[in-house]
């Protein structure tokens, strides 16, 4: 095939020899070369502008495994990317349609490879703007990357306070449970004699009938009384980590008499004082541990419309709970 295209060029040549002046056809050959030599450039640029368009198409797709492992936070610059994504695609049709093109102006058409020149500046100028973007996107996803690993590590350590919480509160509950055991075993009998105990809110609640501890409108403790309070204050002796909440409670018939009760919210207190009393009198308990108060009868268990709730209503909580120093040093931290 090739020597037939110098066969026919020579045999060209020499007609257009013979029938034309010589001036002339120098002139035609000179054109001739001048596009050779334009198409040959054209060529070299195109060659250069492919591996200009590799390695793009090599950072974009390094981009793109990048994008894939950032997390939630980075939908907005991933929606960013598919924009250039689609941007890029257009233009690398264009490329090829502007390739294409230069192929069919190859026979030597100045002014439509003039054009054709302008176009791949004008693709040239885009591909950098595409780059630029490219930079500028890969710039953004470093600082995501970045402040994902921060929150990370923020989120560790969360984790482990948590964990430590929660070792912290599962000890503390099997304190409490253990506390409760003492103390039934050491009140045994006493149960349906007016005496309950429960555990609510992570603490023991040790509730006394009046009838077990006091007569009528009075605050001086029975002697079954003060057996019952003798025996939880060695419980309370032997667990030196529990402070103990004595409150005091009445139904709200109004106190009837005279002398240093007032009303039912004095007799309460004078109650509440009277079981601290006996317990730092025959124990060893720190009294600092021990905290009297009077409620009155604003905290009721029970209706005070019958007589039965009225007498559930007059009695005395002894409320156990265990010291939280660590948790609360943890929670303040």
């Amino acid at each position: 095939m090739k020597l037939k295209r110098i066969t026919f060029s020579i045999l060209l040549s020499s007609l257009l020899f013979a029938c034309v002046p010589a001036r002339k056809y120098e002139e035609m050959k000179e054109r001739r070369m001048a596009c050779e030599e334009q198409n040959n450039a054209l060529k070299e640029r195109t060659r250069e502008l492919d591996e200009q368009l590799t390695e793009v198409q090599s950072k974009f797709e390094d981009f793109e495994r990048r994008l894939k492992g950032l997390q939630a936070d980075t939908t907005v610059q991933g929606k960013s990317l598919r924009t250039l994504t689609k941007n890029y695609d257009k233009l690398n049709e264009t490329y090829d349609l502007l390739l294409e093109k230069n192929r069919d102006l190859l026979a030597g058409n100045a002014a439509d490879n003039k054009r054709l020149f302008g176009s791949l500046q004008e693709a040239e100028s885009e591909l950098q703007k595409q780059r630029d973007a490219l930079q500028r996107l890969e710039a953004d996803l470093n600082a995501k990357e970045e402040r994902l690993s921060i929150l990370n590590g923020d989120l560790e350590e969360r984790e482990a306070k948590v964990k430590e919480l929660q070792s912290i509160l599962n000890e503390k509950d099997s304190v409490v449970n253990a506390l409760r055991m003492k103390v039934q075993d050491a009140l045994l009998g006493f149960e349906n004699d007016g005496l309950k105990i429960e555990t609510k809110n992570g603490k023991v609640y040790v509730s006394l009938d009046e009838s077990l501890l006091y007569k009528s409108g009075s605050y001086v403790i029975d002697p079954k009384g003060v057996d019952v309070l003798k025996k939880l204050a060695k419980v309370l002796e032997q667990n030196q980590d529990i402070n103990v909440l004595v409150e005091g409670h009445t139904d709200n018939v109004p106190l009837k008499g005279s002398g240093p009760i007032a009303d039912n919210w004095d007799l309460s207190v004078k109650r509440a004082t009277s079981v601290v009393k006996i317990i730092v009198e025959n124990s060893k308990v720190n009294p600092t541990r021990l905290t009297a108060a009077g409620r009155g009868e604003y905290v009721p268990v029970a209706p005070n419309t019958t007589k039965e709730g009225r007498t559930e209503n007059r009695r005395t909580e002894i409320i156990l709970t265990p010291k939280l120093d660590e948790l609360l040093e943890i929670l303040g931290n």
